[in-house]
């Protein structure tokens, strides 16, 4: 619990300084945790499987874009525009993280930077669909989404039909608080908890624990690691939707980016690893991570006098801590080998 301590004496050092009011600390942070925690929880799956952290989130939030961008084209606003979207986004996520799966199972031990990997290739597919095909070969009838030219996805697509759907679906003149999302939040981890003691739940941690064992016992190894990287997949497809809803905002070619990075931070700096994780790491970590975000810009203000120094800082310590997993993950897998060849 090293990571979390050290993080959480530097948000109370930093909030000490920032000088923001508690009320608007806590409103802030109940904001970011309920559009951001289905994404960090779509890591967990494929951790606890051995596949170590699942960078191909990014294909997931492709998937959710995707289906954003079909309710927006035919104007399907409201709740039923965010469900439909959650709809459409689900077989595009499903046959991404299957594509993605069978990849990662001809790159075994080395899955995290081949996942980054694909995520950088997907992104270039991505772009090639939304710059070039979009208004050419792909129709669109809502042609204020296009370029001026005719051709292209605009940098920005406004989501006011969708905005805060759901967020503000059970108590509409609350919409201060996401009841509805921190419910389904719940939810889907409460529903996670139990899918991991269910048969499959055990198989996939026999294959993280170790494969050929795994294998030995009956268990169909390759196909265990494709179904945990489909759900993660899945989940961050819809934590995608669950985000821009949110923000009401969709920038077209930037948004899902950065999804596994940040996502991956958050998951580290609540104490998890490259091979344990559980949805107690995942929310304490997406706390003190945007915890962090909130404060340190205006941390840097009153320090330095520069807000620009809270965002080199924050960003640094996304990359660091990241860095850092990984640099623990390559030294303890090499003292592992040491021990056994002593033996």
């Amino acid at each position: 619990m090293i990571v979390p301590v050290v993080f959480l004496v530097i948000c109370v050092i930093g909030f000490f300084f920032s000088g923001l009011p508690l009320n608007f600390l806590f409103n802030e942070m109940v904001f970011r945790l309920s559009r951001n925690l289905i994404l960090v929880m779509s890591l967990i799956i494929p951790v606890i499987t051995g596949m170590g952290l699942n960078f191909g989130i990014v294909l997931g939030a492709m998937a959710g874009q995707i289906g954003l961008i079909i309710i927006m084209n035919y104007g399907i606003g409201g709740i039923g525009g965010f469900f439909l979207a959650i709809l459409l986004s689900t077989p595009a996520a499903i046959f991404f993280g299957y594509l993605v799966g069978k990849v990662l199972n001809k790159a075994k031990g080395k899955e995290m930077i081949t996942s980054m990997i694909l995520g950088f290739f997907a992104n270039g597919l991505y772009q090639l669909v939304f710059i070039v095909m979009a208004g050419s070969i792909i129709p669109f009838s809502n042609k204020n989404m296009l370029m001026s030219t005719g051709v292209g996805l605009r940098n920005t697509i406004d989501l006011n039909i969708i905005r805060k759907s759901l967020d503000g679906f059970l108590f509409k003149d609350m919409t201060i608080y996401p009841i509805a999302t921190l419910i389904i939040t719940a939810l889907l981890f409460v529903a996670l908890y139990f899918f991991l003691k269910t048969k499959l739940g055990q198989e996939m941690r026999a294959v993280g624990q170790n494969m050929h064992i795994a294998s030995v016992s009956g268990i169909n190894v390759d196909r265990t690691r494709i179904i945990a990287i489909i759900i993660s997949t899945v989940l961050a497809a819809w934590g995608q939707i669950v985000y821009l809803q949110n923000m009401g905002t969709l920038n077209t070619y930037n948004n899902h980016e950065q999804v596994g990075l940040f996502a991956v931070a958050s998951l580290l700096i609540g104490g998890a690893s490259v091979d344990k994780a559980s949805w107690k790491e995942a929310l304490l970590g997406t706390f003190l991570f945007h915890l962090l975000f909130i404060i340190s810009p205006l941390a840097g203000q009153n320090l330095m006098g520069n807000a620009q120094i809270g965002e080199y800082f924050r960003v640094f310590i996304a990359y660091g801590v990241i860095g850092l997993a990984l640099l623990l993950h390559a030294w303890e897998k090499n003292k592992a080998r040491t021990q056994l060849s002593d033996i």
